[in-house]
């Protein structure tokens, strides 16, 4: 399997060395040179396999023989390690938990599997790699987690100063070992395009610099792996399925629309933000106008210029109008996201957290016009990570779980750093 710069197409690359360069040296985001479907005798079927088989099958193509089958099914194993529930609400709407993992965040998934493609591929060399990340809230927790103590590896980790949750901030500054939390004065965006043009910096070669955002594909592509669970799930409803995911760098969405290449019969997806809402105005009027980041409840979503979108674009040859067809984009306020928190603790005792709120407003919208369909919204992140918010909603305070208070009492170390100059410095100090 080759992979291509979307910037350049001449610029290709093996699946390892996508993975360790994690953007394309012109700065693209790789993609796969070719999807092939998988067969239909694998969704007739499909509830007869387990999740690593299913996981297997769907991910093989785009390894091709550079990690051999028994270790790439260990890799799977070791990734797939919790539960994928999907949880019946009411009526046609379902919620997919997706934080019963470590770090109690989807991006565990893609963050395990990244971190063990990588410990494969240096298991017999003394390289140093450095991961650098940037995170509007979970990535960074997931990460750290992921990479702690994985051989000939660093991890960087930039998050926006006092724009994510105390839970968060603890899970990348608590850690020690091999990761470095660095707490940037500005956005979401800011940290993003500081780790963009550190790829870009020939001063900072020797770090072998890789990324474990989503635009990394070893942590963009296992995220199909629980769009495929949730179908083997609800296949015997017999009915067209909705599938709305809470939206920041869309990576995760992207990864649904992915699996449907693929063949996975999911009939519409929907990606639901907050107030950062270029993807909803350009579905709207064919216009991609990034305007400036908003901070609102659900952090982790604000992203004003999202990096995978792209890629959602390069799966409809950039067509607008064939993208409608799958695909819709809604934008809903803080005061909406309360609401619907407190109507669906107070309903159906369930307790959501702000970003699964915004995926589960923009599914409820969706089935107005497709009511003969069943729906399914991402639970992104176990709601104690953003307890202020769902205390606040619904009255009443939830109970902190057990890997969250072992963290509580542990002191944060972290840098602080005001521009690029200051972040490549520890970067530089950081490789030796």
């Amino acid at each position: 399997m080759n992979y291509f710069s979307l910037n350049n197409g001449e610029l290709k690359a093996g699946f390892q060395e996508a993975v360790e360069q994690g953007l394309a040296p012109d700065s693209g985001l790789y993609f796969p040179e070719t999807i092939t479907p998988l067969p239909t005798s694998f969704y007739d079927t499909i509830e007869k396999l387990s999740n690593e088989d299913i996981a297997y099958e769907v991910i093989k193509q785009f390894i091709g023989d550079e990690i051999p089958e028994v270790n790439l099914r260990e890799i799977i194993k070791e990734t797939l390690c919790f539960d994928f529930p999907v949880i019946p609400l009411e009526g046609n709407v379902y919620a997919l938990e997706l934080f019963h993992g470590p770090t109690m965040a989807f991006k565990d998934v893609g963050a395990r599997f990244m971190s063990r493609c990588l410990a494969y591929f240096n298991q017999e060399t003394e390289k140093k790699i450095t991961v650098l990340v940037a995170t509007s809230g979970d990535t960074g927790g997931a990460v750290a987690s992921g990479f702690l103590g994985v051989n000939n590896t660093n991890v960087v980790i930039l998050y926006p100063n006092n724009r994510i949750s105390d839970f968060q901030e603890r899970q990348l500054t608590t850690l020690g070992q091999n990761i470095r939390a660095i707490a940037i004065n500005g956005t979401f965006d800011d940290c993003q395009a500081m780790v963009k043009k550190a790829f870009l910096d020939d001063d900072l070669k020797d770090c072998h610099l890789t990324s474990a955002n989503s635009i990394n594909i070893a942590r963009w592509l296992p995220q199909m792996f629980y769009f495929f669970f949730t179908y083997k799930e609800l296949k015997k409803q017999k009915k067209s399925i909705i599938i709305s995911c809470p939206s920041g760098n869309f990576g995760n969405i992207c990864a649904g629309m992915m699996a449907k290449r693929l063949g996975l019969p999911i009939h519409h997806f929907v990606a639901s933000t907050n107030e950062n809402d270029t993807i909803p105005r350009f579905m709207d009027n064919g216009n991609y106008a990034p305007k400036t980041t908003v901070a609102t409840l659900s952090n982790a979503m604000d992203v004003s210029n999202p990096s995978n979108f792209i890629r959602i674009l390069k799966l409809y040859d950039n067509t607008l109008d064939e993208l409608v067809k799958d695909f819709s984009s809604y934008k809903f306020t803080d005061e909406e996201t309360t609401k619907a928190m407190q109507t669906v603790y107070q309903t159906q005792n369930y307790y959501m957290d702000p970003h699964g709120a915004v995926g589960y407003l923009g599914l409820k919208r969706k089935l107005v016009e497709n009511n003969d369909c069943i729906g399914v919204f991402l639970e992104t992140a176990h709601p104690i990570k953003f307890e202020k918010a769902v205390n606040d909603a619904i009255g009443i305070s939830i109970e902190i779980p057990k890997d969250i208070k072992s963290i509580m009492h542990l002191e944060k170390i972290k840098y602080n750093c005001d521009n690029y100059n200051e972040v490549k410095h520890i970067l530089l100090e950081f490789k030796i």
